[in-house]
């Protein structure tokens, strides 16, 4: 099972909720399609008298609570369930099991599932062709490292999904937003490219600093 990383709380200028306005204006493009997916597929007379909805990310703050809000509006319209006071979490991660079978009617999962259980064993392995040195993702790497990569999240998808099969309620409904790219373009086209480069340069200049230190402290 992968480890859990939940993005940082509070209202501070390193928080989730000061450094997600993407995700969050995403999660509000994406409500009508939310909307008709419940009002068109959920199936609410399999439902048993409690109506379970699990929030599958790692954000903290006002995003979860709009991603709830889109999803009781649309089941409002479908079967009048009003109001909500709290949201109770689950500590653990998603790519094993978190619920009781079929004890979810809705589970929703934005933006979270790009981000890898764990890294490829294969890249710190500096006799691997798969090593990836000097890189914190896969654009620009030798085609190892794509496949490392690859294989990594193939195990990842298969997790959650064999997982979430066994939570979600006969007649349920999985939501899933996350980014991508079209088929044929390269890595280096992928929608995470232009926040992943400057992450990647400052990360190494750090890592550069500190070698440097311990060899004069030396």
């Amino acid at each position: 099972m992968g480890e859990s990383f939940p993005m940082t709380g509070g209202d501070g200028p390193c928080s989730y909720t000061k450094n997600s306005s993407q995700q969050r204006a995403s999660a509000a493009s994406a409500k009508s399609l939310l909307t008709s997916a419940i009002l068109g597929n959920l199936d609410i007379e399999r439902s048993s008298r409690m109506f379970a909805i699990a929030d599958l990310g790692c954000s903290t703050g006002p995003n979860t609570f709009i991603a709830m809000e889109n999803i009781i509006g649309a089941l409002t319209q479908k079967c009048k369930i009003e109001d909500y006071s709290s949201l109770p979490r689950v500590s653990s991660s998603f790519h094993g099991r978190l619920f009781p079978k079929a004890s979810l009617n809705i589970i929703y999962s934005a933006f979270s599932l790009q981000w890898l259980s764990k890294a490829p064993q294969e890249l710190g392995d500096v006799n691997s062709p798969a090593w990836n040195k000097g890189r914190i993702y896969y654009t620009d790497a030798p085609r190892e490292v794509g496949q490392a990569y690859s294989i990594q999240y193939a195990k990842d998808m298969d997790s959650f999904l064999a997982a979430r099969a066994e939570e979600l309620a006969p007649g349920g409904l999985m939501l899933i937003l996350m980014p991508g790219r079209p088929d044929g373009t390269l890595p280096s086209q992928n929608s995470l490219g232009p926040f992943l480069r400057p992450l990647e340069s400052c990360l190494t200049d750090m890592v550069d600093e500190v070698c440097k230190s311990r060899n004069l402290n030396n």
